[in-house]
């Protein structure tokens, strides 16, 4: 079990959430609640805030690209071999709706063989509180096995 994962199970959501945004400071713009975390999927809320809003009054797009980015990584975490190591190497991203409200980011990885070592394609979806997708992404995550 990744030690995040292991941590995520100890100490609750909550503060989870608390020690990742200390550990990576930028997470922490957002104020992200990790709702969920297991190997393959990972789930995080971002309340609606005038911080992370545009000149639209809506989420930011980069506010919604760093919640993508946090799930995808903690599911990543959750899920290669133990001793494997991961770094994010890019991210497609597609804007499909006005975030208006708090969201939900959700990794999904069922589909990932994370047996192996190399680029790994991460589906994020991000959902208003209607459950409108308002933003999918997909990140590249750079896998790399244990020697």
């Amino acid at each position: 079990m990744s030690q995040a994962l292991g941590m995520f199970k100890m100490v609750g959501p909550e503060q989870f959430s608390k020690t990742v945004c200390q550990m990576a400071p930028y997470f922490s713009t957002i104020e992200p609640t990790i709702t969920d975390l297991r190997p393959n999927y990972a789930e995080a809320t971002v309340p609606f805030r005038r911080e992370v809003t545009n000149h639209l009054g809506t989420i930011h797009a980069i506010a919604l690209c760093n919640a993508a980015e946090l799930v995808a990584g903690m599911m990543t975490d959750a899920s290669i071999p133990s001793g494997a190591r991961w770094i994010p190497k890019g991210m497609t991203v597609e804007y499909l709706a006005k975030a208006k409200t708090s969201v939900r980011a959700i990794a999904d990885g069922s589909g990932v063989d994370w047996s192996t070592a190399g680029d790994k394609i991460v589906p994020v979806d991000v959902k208003d509180e209607a459950g409108t997708s308002v933003f999918t992404a997909s990140i590249t995550m750079n896998v790399k096995l244990a020697s």
